[in-house]
């Protein structure tokens, strides 16, 4: 496994449960998140496991800030050899043409240029070495329309087929790109969903998932993201990929996955 790993969005929720079960396995780990309180709880975590940890509180969507993070982890861990672009935001909420506008494209700020502006920084220093993952984090509404949330869902699909772009781009230079789908799970953002005044009126299902235990476990999202950063998927580099089931799902479809070109997005005619 690569022994260096950064992880955005890494204050809270699932970036977090993937920079501890990174650390576990004993990766060295940069965290970045705007949320200086919420890194540093973070950061105590895997001190606390003896992991070697720097935090460096970040906007995703500033250029000048990313490529500080990624110089920053290079000079004071060495090599980055994964990274897991975490950080996120869900809203807003309601019909497209009665959002704010500026809210909207803050939504695709962050979900889409951040893990760009990430690419963009640490993808030389991968293709020097011959050597790298990405882990772009999406969601199962980058593949649907889901009303009142236009914003999330553009920004999820677009960033589903800029993994794949990329993964094309460089796989000649040893350099594996994932989507991956981590499952529905309790997060700070699925809270702001079910308990936003928007969210109660216009996506009232989502909170009927979690009333009827129908969610999933952030073990299935940790276990897909260990299985990608050990290497042994990187023949499904550019693929979509759902964590519930895998990834024992995976190990024995991949030259099915490949010959089928499965887990793209497609338009079917």
């Amino acid at each position: 496994m690569s022994s260096v790993a950064l992880v955005t969005g890494a204050g809270r929720g699932l970036g977090r449960s993937f920079a501890v079960a990174l650390a576990k396995r004993g990766m060295a780990l940069a965290l970045a998140s705007r949320n200086r309180t919420e890194l540093n709880n973070t950061a105590a975590v895997l001190q606390d496991l003896g992991t070697q940890t720097i935090a460096i509180p970040t906007d995703v969507t500033d250029q000048v800030a990313v490529r500080h993070l990624v110089s920053t982890t290079e000079e004071k861990l060495g090599p980055i050899n994964l990274l897991v672009n975490g950080a996120g935001v869900g809203g807003p909420f309601g019909p497209t043409w009665e959002t704010d506008s500026n809210q909207w494209w803050r939504n695709v700020e962050v979900n889409l240029r951040g893990p760009m502006l990430c690419c963009q920084a640490v993808i030389p220093y991968m293709i020097q070495r011959r050597r790298g993952r990405i882990i772009n984090v999406t969601s199962g509404a980058g593949t649907v329309s889901v009303p009142y949330m236009s914003a999330y869902v553009t920004a999820k699909a677009a960033l589903i087929r800029l993994t794949e772009v990329l993964a094309d781009e460089l796989r000649e230079h040893g350099v594996s790109v994932f989507a991956i789908q981590p499952g529905t799970v309790r997060t700070a953002m699925a809270e702001e969903l079910i308990e936003s005044e928007a969210g109660k009126r216009w996506l009232p299902w989502f909170k009927k998932i979690f009333d009827d235990h129908r969610e999933d476990s952030p073990q299935a999202g940790e276990a897909l993201v260990l299985y990608l950063a050990s290497g042994q998927a990187d023949a499904l580099s550019g693929r979509y990929l759902a964590a519930p089931g895998a990834p024992d799902n995976l190990q024995n479809q991949t030259d099915r996955i490949v010959r089928d070109k499965l887990h793209l997005l497609r338009i079917r005619s």
